[in-house]
């Protein structure tokens, strides 16, 4: 008889229960203390920046030259910076840190026409506007809406988000990036799709001007666009008051763009500088905070702003300050005061300009891009730069004359990009949050887990050795 081997064999098996035991609840105290998986970053929506881009430059020099002998010009609050750019503004859409994934789409155009007709129409009518860039999985696509006149049948096409150019975006990494988000002279090549819509003049995988652009970005998923004034259907005026008071109004007003060209380039050498509320929005300076009356019957207006505008450079010294506008018979003037030379003259008409519709709609009084000649005055007051008659910046107005009434938005330049300018090469790093390193409790952590380790392989191995000599033969007390 063998009275004592189950009592040995419950041992051994009681052994192992705690042992296991033992291990798990090892295991149960140091796993709490791992550190949790790194959440996903959310999506971002982007809200302002610019982007810039001379879309050819040889294409312009041929628009502007002796053959075409046409001309270009910007709709949409679209500027231009120099080196033949144009900078289109407002970026909007939305950003992923994790995939780098990105879409930001911005306002503005250009119209380029040439080879004018006998008839005044012209061979070559283009217009490019609300480019789009769109980056995903290491590839880049710029996207913009194109009206173009095709070459030869003179057949016209419209169309929207038309691909125009790839980007090259070798070496470029746009994940965890802070805001802005910003690319620098991105190399582009012209589409199938972008040869056709630009009228034929070029073939597919021809080189483009580089692309620079910078966007904002804000935590958060991309909100619903709500319409603004400008957006909402708009009936004759029903319902608006024809005639009365108002304390909200803005005029937008560029001056003219090769006179800024002028101001900053290597002739002047000079700035501007803005004070008093007024903005500066790329290809227009916005005065604020108009007050004054209306009458839509009448056709009648009188509104004065506030914003002082100063121009400096060599042989230069230029204030516009207390921006008025009149309207009236079909027609508007935007007036100042003007200091130069250190004498001031007041209520100075600069320029005029079409306004035959005042009628509201939505609470708004809107006129946009209104196309503007200098006055004599103004002549003068430009020192003879410019002669009257001269073409100027178009002026837009906008007033609110019902208090939910908003105002249109300022174009929205974004941050400025230059601290994190890529140069093409690569993409603003991550943010901090994105890449914490490890505290001093997740190293402690790590110890003791490998710590955990090394005591399940020993015990496991223990117990392996037990059992083995448990069941090799040995002598019988009968034996």
């Amino acid at each position: 008889m063998l009275p004592f081997r189950p009592a040995r064999g419950r041992h051994r098996g009681r052994a192992r229960v705690l042992a296991a035991a033992f291990l798990v609840a090892l295991l149960g105290t140091l796993l709490p203390a791992l550190p949790a998986a790194p959440a996903q970053a959310a999506a971002r929506t982007v809200a302002g920046g610019r982007l810039d881009w001379g879309i050819k430059s040889s294409f312009q020099s041929y628009v502007t030259g002796p053959i075409a002998q046409g001309s270009w010009s910007l709709t949409g609050g679209a500027a231009t910076v120099g080196d033949s750019r144009f900078r289109f503004h407002s970026a909007t859409g939305s950003y992923d840190p994790d995939t780098g994934a990105l879409t930001a789409g911005f306002s503005g155009g250009v119209h380029f026409t040439g080879h004018r007709k006998p008839d005044g129409s012209y061979e070559m009518d283009l217009t490019i506007s609300r480019p789009q860039v769109a980056v995903a999985d290491g590839r880049g696509t710029l996207f913009a809406d194109m009206t173009s006149k095709e070459k030869g049948t003179g057949r016209v096409t419209t169309a929207t988000r038309v691909p125009l150019a790839t980007l090259g975006l070798g070496g470029v990494d746009t994940r965890g990036g802070s805001t802005p988000i910003a690319l620098t002279n991105v190399p582009a090549k012209l589409t199938a799709q972008g040869a056709r819509a630009f009228a034929g003049y070029y073939t597919e995988g021809t080189q483009l001007d580089p692309v620079s652009l910078s966007a904002d970005v804000r935590a958060g998923a991309e909100s619903t666009p709500t319409a603004s004034p400008e957006a909402t259907p708009s009936d004759d005026g029903a319902g608006d008051e024809q005639h009365g008071t108002f304390t909200e109004a803005a005029v937008d007003w560029g001056v003219r763009r090769t006179f800024r060209e002028y101001v900053t380039g290597s002739i002047a050498q000079g700035r501007w500088q803005l004070s008093d509320g007024a903005q500066d929005g790329g290809a227009l300076f916005r005065f604020p905070r108009g007050k004054g009356t209306y009458d839509a019957g009448q056709g009648t207006l009188k509104a004065d702003f506030a914003g002082k505008l100063h121009f400096t450079g060599k042989d230069l010294d230029l204030t516009l300050t207390a921006v008025s506008v009149t309207v009236q018979d079909g027609r508007g003037t935007l007036a100042a005061d003007v200091t130069t030379g250190g004498t001031t003259t007041g209520g100075t008409p600069l320029a005029t300009f079409e306004a035959k519709r005042l009628t509201p709609a939505k609470g708004l009084i809107k006129l946009t891009e209104a196309p503007a000649q200098l006055t004599a005055d103004g002549a003068k007051a430009f020192g003879g730069l410019y002669r009257a008659g001269t073409d100027m910046d178009p002026v837009s107005l906008a007033v609110a004359v019902d208090g939910k009434a908003r105002l249109p938005a300022l174009p929205d330049l974004g941050t400025d990009p230059k601290a994190a300018a890529t140069d093409g090469k690569q993409a603003k790093k991550a943010a901090p949050e994105q890449a914490a390193p490890a505290s001093s409790g997740s190293a402690r952590t790590v110890i003791l887990l490998v710590a955990a380790g090394v005591l399940l392989v020993a015990v496991a191995a223990f117990l392996v050795l037990r059992a083995r000599r448990r069941t090799t033969p040995t002598a019988s007390p009968q034996d």
